[in-house]
């Protein structure tokens, strides 16, 4: 991670064993997908009645390339969650959930619509017929003239472009670039 874990206890003591066991879940997220930016985690005890037990509040807050995974655990949703670390492996099963489904949109592994992403050419080699873009996330991808809508002689550093992510044979790479002009809207060839 980029950014150092971050625990925050809310209304109750801070426990170390409570802390362990997150910094336990949030190891196995980073095992699952290592490009996690930054995570922070809130846990609240906010109420206590004298007929109920504690419930606890969790929040997991997932930075993520070009996005954030937020999931939030209400004491209201499940009697279960009287238990702390019943209430935090809940909310760590929901996060991987979501960040396996993050995963699979990044990879194009889901079906229905694929939503393009945004970035800026950075380098161009024209004569070479390939170039490099940095991506909305500010990770920068290789492009090879194929994969340029209407050539890659439209092509300029700092042209605006559209693209879809894929997997090539030397890590993630864009393909499918469409120019795209002001507001984002489709240049014509």
């Amino acid at each position: 991670m980029q950014t150092p874990l971050q625990i925050v206890f809310h209304q109750m003591d801070p426990s170390p064993a409570l802390e362990g066991n997150i910094r336990s879940w949030v190891a196995d997220l980073e095992t699952f997908f290592s490009r996690i930016v930054s995570c922070r985690v809130k846990v609240e005890a906010p109420h206590h009645h004298h007929h109920q037990g504690s419930r606890y509040k969790v929040l997991v807050d997932l930075g993520v390339p070009g996005a954030h995974i937020v999931i939030g655990r209400s004491p209201e949703e499940n009697g279960a969650h009287e238990d702390a670390f019943v209430a935090v492996r809940d909310a760590f099963r929901a996060a991987r959930r979501q960040l396996e489904d993050y995963v699979r949109r990044r990879r194009g592994d889901v079906k229905g619509r694929i939503i393009p992403r945004y970035g800026r050419v950075i380098h161009l080699e024209p004569d070479l017929e390939y170039g490099r873009l940095v991506g909305d996330d500010g990770v920068t991808l290789y492009f090879h003239r194929n994969s340029v809508m209407g050539g890659i002689e439209r092509l300029s550093v700092g042209s605006e472009v559209r693209f879809h992510e894929e997997a090539g044979l030397h890590g993630p790479q864009a393909s499918t670039l469409e120019i795209v002009g002001a507001h984002a809207h489709h240049v014509a060839p």
